[in-house]
Order: structure tokens, then sequence, then C-alpha cells
């Protein structure tokens, strides 16, 4: 029976047979469209295995990046909080300030913890993470000149009366006439 013919008297009203019964799996009836090539479809699977893994490791390479520079934004948005939040000592601007520390310090604790799904042979990591620890960094020393602007750090010599030792007192006498 031809290929693609109906099939009649076989209880349906129209079947199509489909399987091929030719010797060879390339000799079809329907020539291959123009720039098709079957050696393309042989390649070898070490070739696609390597090219995968190369893909992966720049799709790493890139994530890996993102993340670094994800502390960037988040620099903005706490920089406008604490303009936001004013020069003045109270509850919320404490509270953005400290948030402005602590998030930061706990970024620079967990910075094998973020970069662990993007470790690979291939990726080198060390510059994502020194971007990281560089912005991060730069996040803490906002919260720091916050501080300052606030009056919260000890930078002037009046912030540190309560540890010098009392001043002795000294008596000048003059001439014949005391003075109690």
């Amino acid at each position: 029976m031809d290929k693609g013919k109906a099939i009649m008297g076989s209880g349906r009203r129209w079947a199509v047979d489909f399987s091929d019964n030719s010797l060879t799996p390339y000799s079809r009836d329907i020539p291959d469209p123009p720039g098709f090539s079957r050696a393309s479809q042989e390649q070898d699977d070490s070739t696609v295995s390597k090219q995968k893994k190369d893909a992966e490791a720049n799709w790493k390479a890139q994530k890996a990046w993102e993340v670094a520079q994800a502390p960037f934004k988040n620099l903005l948005m706490m920089g406008f909080m604490m303009w936001m939040a004013g020069n003045t000592v109270h509850l919320f601007s404490i509270g953005i300030t400290f948030s402005a520390l602590w998030q930061p310090l706990s970024a620079l604790q967990g910075v094998g913890k973020v970069f662990e799904p993007y470790k690979d042979n291939k990726v080198d990591l060390l510059a994502p993470k020194l971007v990281f620890i560089a912005l991060n960094l730069g996040a803490m020393v906002l919260g720091v000149w916050k501080l300052n602007t606030l009056g919260l750090l000890p930078t002037h010599a009046s912030d540190w009366v309560s540890s010098l030792p009392p001043a002795q007192e000294v008596e000048y006498s003059g001439g014949g006439i005391a003075f109690h």
C-alpha cells in the first residue's frame, strides 16, 4: 500500500497509513527544505553538552553580577528614606538609621550563601563578591553618616566630659586680701 493513501473498507470512513516501509530512514518522497542539513541533527553529544555548560556558566555569571549590583538599588532607596526622615531625633529617623546599618551588616555576614547558587568552575565570583561587599559597606557608611547628622555619634569633646576626671580647684590669692 502506498504511503499516505486512504485505507478503504476498514470500518472507518477515512484513515491514513503513516508507516514508513522503506529500508533507509532518510529515503522519503518529500525532499528536505532548503537550508536543512541532516548533519546538523547528528551533532556529537559532547559538543551539545559543552555548549549547554558554557551557556549555563554565562547565565550564572550574569545572575551573579545582578545579585552583586542589587545593594545599589537598596542604597538609593535607603538614602531617600533617610532624607525624608529629616535631621531631628525621633523614633522614625532612628528606626530607619538602624535599619540602614543592620541590612548591610546582615548581608555582609551571608555573602557566601548569597553567591552559593552561582558557584561553578567556569564562573569567577571574586569580582561580583567584591562589588557586593563594596556596595554594602557604602550603605553602612551612609548609616553612620546619618547617625552623625542626628548627633548620636560621640564626635565632640563635650560628648566625653563624663569620662574625664574632675578638674582640681586651684585657689589664687593676691596681696593681703583673701577672697572666700
